[in-house]
């Protein structure tokens, strides 16, 4: 399981949703192996006054977050972060330079769905990867 925020401003952030979704969806399935169906994305979109960025961004400035549970390889970390700077690169038009992307892991039993705890859900997907 991994959910996706993903904030930025919002007259941008708006116009590239479903571009960015497809985009972000399409990486985490390739390198981890997720399946198709598990797309859990939030976008947040801020008033530029609301979303201070480091000198030298533009308003295409984009964070994403993904949270997930832990256990996956450090090799396939990086494949994603790669994967995601270069499709977004390509597909949505948005510079490595506005782009910053941080992983979060926890454990499987700090996440709650379908009436249980992480640890408990029998998962379709490799989490070893």
């Amino acid at each position: 399981m991994a959910q996706v925020k993903i904030y930025g401003i919002e007259q941008r952030l708006n116009l590239i949703k479903k571009e960015l979704s497809n985009t972000i969806h399409h990486c985490i399935v390739e390198a981890l192996e997720f399946p198709e169906n598990k797309r859990f994305h939030r976008f947040i979109p801020m008033a530029a006054e609301d979303l201070y960025r480091p000198a030298g961004r533009t308003d295409d400035y984009t964070i994403i977050e993904i949270i997930m549970m832990e256990g996956r390889k450090p090799e396939s970390k990086k494949r994603l972060i790669r994967l995601l700077f270069e499709r977004i690169r390509k597909e949505v038009k948005l510079s490595a330079s506005d782009i910053e992307i941080c992983i979060i892991e926890q454990p499987a039993y700090h996440f709650g769905f379908r009436g249980m705890t992480g640890d408990e859900m029998m998962r379709d997907y490799n989490a070893a990867i």
